[in-house]
């Protein structure tokens, strides 16, 4: 059943809507992420071209006579170096000496060389940012030693010019840190995202094998007896009537029992919550009278008061106890029939519970002449069930040519 499931997983489709909304928001994403970068793309040749025209207009308006190719060589740089920041994000660092050495003789390049500089510190290493800003301002420096500004102390001019690009290197390192820092957030919401997918899909892995436990646990109970009467009816064709009708009346109440079992499981796998009604420690009783009338010789030892009701077991231990003693008469109507069952509890509040479900020889060939060994099924899922709950089972041949299978379980005061 198991297998059968997780097959039915891994051959499920991807659904197209989920996987056509997650392409939609990566492309909304990168198309918003384009749009931010041609407007701040924008908005700094903007700014460039602007210093470049307010610069321009200084000079022109300056007094004293230069040769007419001087304001020529000086503005050309300034007007290339804006056009060369559309290749800002391509090579950044080339870019950003560039302008810092054409700063060195070109007034007009200053404001291009700016934001060479803040690219740089936006997209390469700090190593190169520092490499690039000590360019500009060696470059700078150059300028003003060579063509001083009157009227003004050089300290100043020095001081204008480093905590400009202070503050233009501290600009661009923010920038980088807060993408840098949205970047890691997305990728651990992403993970997060995937972890949590996995749980979900763990969790649902686990109820899955839970849910074909308990059907393997319930129906095949129900099963074996139908299996019993139905092989009563078919060989014992002479019987009298009143034992027939006694047979037939067994297997219509647990077909009807094996169909309400399949409707409450199917109920489950459609509600969206809601659990398989489980049974108690006290239903063994409900187990052994089934048993006995289909003709399986039990007896049944309760040393520890547990099916009467004389004294309380945990639910999920007395659950476990269940299971014991179901798959222990479901196996031995399979594999054992006619064999007596002696089914022993024993134990107290604060120490331990122990239960064991011991058959003697078989009296006959088994139910399942094709599979003698059986699948092992049950037994796996009992020992699963005592690990859950700090148990441990046991189970074997015994000295009699019979079959034993052990649970010793914790039992809290």
């Amino acid at each position: 059943m198991t297998r059968s499931l997780d097959d039915l997983d891994r051959a499920r489709p991807v659904d197209p809507g989920k996987v056509a909304a997650a392409e939609e928001r990566l492309v909304a994403r990168q198309g918003a992420g384009r749009l931010r970068d041609r407007v701040v793309d924008a908005v700094l040749f903007a700014m460039a071209a602007v210093l470049w025209l307010i610069t321009v207009i200084l000079q022109t308006n300056e007094p004293g006579a230069v040769p007419v190719w001087v304001p020529y060589a000086d503005w050309v740089p300034g007007l290339l170096g804006c056009v060369a920041l559309w290749w800002r994000r391509r090579f950044p660092v080339v870019l950003g000496v560039a302008l810092a050495v054409s700063s060195s003789f070109s007034e007009t390049v200053a404001g291009a060389a700016i934001v060479g500089l803040f690219t740089v510190a936006v997209h390469r290493s700090t190593r190169a940012t520092a490499a690039v800003c000590a360019t500009s301002l060696a470059a700078l420096s150059v300028y003003q030693l060579l063509w001083p500004m009157t009227g003004v102390p050089p300290v100043t001019i020095f001081v204008i010019i480093g905590l400009g690009h202070l503050a233009t290197v501290a600009w661009g390192l923010s920038v980088r840190h807060r993408r840098a820092l949205v970047t890691s957030l997305r990728e651990r919401a992403a993970a997060a995202e995937v972890e949590a997918r996995l749980r979900s899909e763990r969790s649902e892995h686990e109820a899955r094998e839970v849910l074909a436990r308990e059907m393997h646990d319930v129906l095949g109970h129900r099963l074996s007896l139908l299996s019993v009467h139905a092989g009563a009816l078919a060989y014992s064709r002479d019987a009298p009537a009143d034992d027939v009708a006694r047979a037939a009346e067994v297997v219509r109440e647990n077909a009807h029992r094996a169909l309400q079992d399949l409707r409450e499981v199917i109920g489950v796998l459609r509600a969206p919550v809601g659990e398989l009604p489980l049974p108690r420690v006290e239903d063994v009783l409900e187990l052994v009278d089934d048993a006995r009338q289909a003709g399986t010789s039990v007896e049944l030892q309760d040393d520890a008061g547990v099916t009467t009701g004389d004294r309380t077991l945990p639910e999920t231990y007395g659950r476990t106890l269940y299971r014991l003693v179901q798959e222990g008469l479901t196996n031995v109507r399979k594999h054992a029939p006619g064999a007596p069952v002696v089914v022993r509890i024993a134990g107290r509040p604060g120490d331990h519970v122990i239960a064991e479900v011991v058959n003697g020889p078989p009296a006959g060939p088994p139910s399942h002449p094709d599979h003698p060994e059986g699948s092992g099924a049950g037994l796996r899922g009992l020992g699963e069930r005592a690990r859950l709950v700090a148990g441990r089972l046991d189970h074997g041949p015994t000295d009699s040519g019979g079959w034993q299978v052990r649970l010793r379980l914790p039992w809290p005061s």
